[in-house]
């Protein structure tokens, strides 16, 4: 199973970026896909910090707006949300001191432990700090 870390998500929405036509279709296919397909429940919070944020966005995008645009997403019938399950403690712990993320880090340690604990055979993701996490294959859709 593929997951998609919070930038893919913010591609998708953002015209303006360099990035909006691979991660768009990027999403397109894996919510249209009949193969399961996974999205961090974190990822989706800080989707909606960034794109409701005044400092980022210059106008930020209406809460009313993010939130059908998550609603659509959330609809993919093929879509696993990943959270925390009873044994996150372990997974969390074992990804921290493995890797040594510390401070900013935390978070994508967090969304990291998810993809592990769920058994995430790929994260999709533009973010390089992810290939410090080990047991988790990081995959860069915007490089050829």
């Amino acid at each position: 199973m593929q997951a998609v870390d919070t930038n893919i998500l913010i591609f998708a929405e953002v015209r303006s970026s360099g990035y909006h036509e691979t991660a768009r279709d990027l999403l397109s296919t894996l919510t249209e896909d009949a193969h399961p397909w996974a999205i961090p429940w974190p990822c989706i919070y800080e989707l909606l910090r960034v794109l409701t944020h005044p400092r980022v966005y210059h106008p930020p995008v209406p809460l009313a707006v993010a939130l059908r645009n998550v609603d659509r997403i959330l609809a993919s019938p093929s879509l696993v949300l990943l959270h925390e399950s009873s044994r996150h403690h372990e997974v969390m712990r074992s990804v921290l001191i493995n890797s040594g993320a510390t401070g900013n880090l935390v978070h994508d340690a967090h969304i990291a432990a998810l993809c592990i604990e769920h058994g995430v055979a790929e994260l999709l993701t533009g973010d390089r700090d992810f290939t410090r996490f080990a047991g988790l294959s990081v995959v860069n859709p915007f490089v050829d």
